[in-house]
């Protein structure tokens, strides 16, 4: 195990690489100059070709990129050019905003999802099998981002129920956090819920059919435990491979849906770090952001193997 692990660890190497060359050359053909936005709209050209020599912009495509990779060598991921902060440190102090509702959204995306999968899949051909199936399609067919504003027409501005934006901490108040989350994670879970519910519903249906179910059955257990003891956990076995893939949907759909709700985590800022040619910014957030994504890949790879047996990594794979 110690040595897949390893391998993993490093075969993650080469794929940061070409995640960073990718950001570093984007931002090198995007139109627009940084430098015409930290002078401001009143800098004359002779203060815009100062900033551009200030933040190195003047030199070749080789010469910055070697230069950001001689920085990232010593983990050292740029300071941003209109916050004038390291890109590391702004990053790490919006994480855990982007990680609670992402967390909060896989939350309900796993409890709704397969939830409502075992329901239609134990109500096979019935009008709850059509009704919860109905429901994933919708779930799967509207944008996260149509889907926020609508709940906020609703359930903020008709009903008056939940704040149309902002961020409470969940340290300072939790259901204060708990009200300026619900309508982010449930525009960022939707999708995901209906992707999951007809998985688990698919699953579902072919350990239903297995041997060792008719067994149970046969022995006269209990509906509840055939189901919860001997079904769900072999569902549970692609279930858990999906739930690396849904978490990392999660967080990168996160960008528009922090930016509708006003929130301020890493999504935002890298929205807003788009929009305003924050290089450093865009290229050590991407970098950052892949980094965690690979390493829940690993911990989803791990889990894999604890929930089917009938995988294990040894020392000699």
């Amino acid at each position: 195990m110690a040595r897949y692990i390893l391998g993993r660890l490093l075969s993650a190497i080469p794929v940061l690489f070409i995640v960073s060359q990718i950001s570093f050359s984007l931002m090198q053909l995007v139109p627009g100059d940084p430098a015409i936005v930290v002078a401001g709209l009143q800098a004359t050209p002779e203060d815009v070709e100062r900033v551009r020599q200030q933040l190195g912009l003047n030199e070749p495509f080789h010469v910055q990129l070697l230069t950001w990779y001689g920085n990232l060598l010593q983990g050292d991921l740029g300071t941003s050019f209109l916050l004038g902060r390291d890109v590391l440190e702004v990053t790490i102090e919006r994480l855990p905003v982007s990680i609670s509702i992402a967390l909060y959204a896989l939350l309900l995306t796993l409890v709704v999802g397969i939830l409502s999968g075992v329901i239609a899949a134990l109500r096979q051909n019935t009008w709850i099998d059509q009704a919860v199936m109905t429901l994933a399609l919708i779930g799967v067919s509207l944008p996260n981002f149509w889907l926020g504003l609508m709940l906020i027409v609703l359930f903020s501005v008709q009903l008056g129920l939940l704040p149309t934006g902002g961020y409470v901490d969940f340290r300072v108040d939790f259901f204060g956090w708990l009200a300026s989350t619900t309508l982010p994670a449930v525009s960022l879970a939707m999708l995901q819920m209906g992707l999951l519910a007809r998985i688990t519903r698919s699953t579902m249906l072919e350990v239903l059919r297995q041997d060792y179910i008719r067994t149970a059955r046969a022995k006269g257990l209990p509906e509840y435990r055939v189901v919860g003891k001997h079904a769900l956990k072999n569902v549970m076995i692609p279930v858990v491979t999906v739930i690396g893939i849904v978490f990392s949907l999660l967080l990168s759909g996160s960008v528009v849906i922090e930016t509708i709700f006003s929130i301020p985590g890493v999504g935002s800022l890298l929205g807003s770090a788009i929009l305003r040619r924050d290089y450093p910014v865009i290229q050590g957030g991407l970098l950052f952001v892949a980094s965690m994504l690979l390493l829940l890949n690993l911990i989803v790879d791990v889990l894999y193997a604890y929930f089917d047996p009938r995988i294990r990594y040894t020392d000699g794979e």
